[in-house]
C-alpha cells in the first residue's frame, strides 16, 4: 500500500464499500421518519456538505426523486437523488444520481438498514456503495470511510434525540 509520510493510502475502486453500525436509543419508526424526510437530512450529515432540501416530499417508495442543496470547498451545488431501496421502518437507500449544477453523473449510494433491538432501541447500519460511481469520481469519495459513516450515525442519533448536530453551521 503506498504511503505518504506515515499515512497509508487506501486504494478506492467500485468494489470498495464502507459500513458503520450503531445502536440508537429510539424506535425504528422514529429513525425512519427522519431518514424518509429530505427536509431533515442536513441534521444527519456529519460532513457539513448537506445544506437543505430543495425539492422533495417525504420518501415513500423506490423511484422517488429529491433534490438537495449542497456545499463544498469550491462552492455550492445541487444533487438529484433517487430512492433505490425502501421498506417502511426497516430499509431506505438513495443514489446521488447527478450533481445537477455541474451536470455530472455521480452514482454514489447511501443505504440505511434498521434492525429493532426492542421497542425503544434500534441497530442502524449505514453503507456507502461505490459500485455505480463514475470512475473519475472515485478519488473524491475517500473521506466517506467507516469513521465518517460512524459520525453520520452519531448525527442521526442526535437528530432523533432532538439535540443539535455539532457539525452543522448555524
Amino acid at each position: 500500500m503506498p504511503k505518504i509520510g506515515t499515512l497509508a493510502l487506501m486504494a478506492i475502486d467500485k468494489n470498495t464499500e464502507n459500513t458503520a453500525t450503531r445502536q440508537i436509543d429510539a424506535p425504528a419508526a422514529a429513525i425512519f421518519d427522519i431518514l424518509s424526510n429530505p427536509q431533515r437530512h442536513a441534521e444527519t450529515d456529519s460532513s457539513g456538505m448537506v445544506v437543505s432540501a430543495d425539492q422533495g416530499e417525504r420518501l415513500q417508495k423506490v423511484g422517488d426523486i429529491f433534490t438537495m442543496n449542497m456545499t463544498k470547498e469550491d462552492g455550492d451545488y445541487q444533487t438529484k437523488n433517487e430512492v433505490f431501496a425502501f421498506q417502511e421502518d426497516r430499509i431506505i437507500g438513495w443514489k446521488n444520481v447527478e450533481n445537477t449544477t455541474a451536470e455530472v453523473k455521480v452514482g454514489a449510494k447511501w443505504l440505511y438498514e434498521l434492525e429493532p433491538v426492542d421497542a425503544d432501541n434500534t441497530n442502524v447500519t449505514l453503507t456507502y456503495q461505490r459500485d455505480e460511481l463514475e470512475e473519475n469520481l472515485l478519488g473524491m469519495t475517500e473521506k466517506f470511510d467507516d469513521d465518517f459513516l460512524a459520525k453520520s450515525l452519531d448525527s442521526l442519533a442526535a437528530a432523533v434525540a432532538g439535540t443539535d448536530n455539532p457539525t452543522q453551521k448555524h
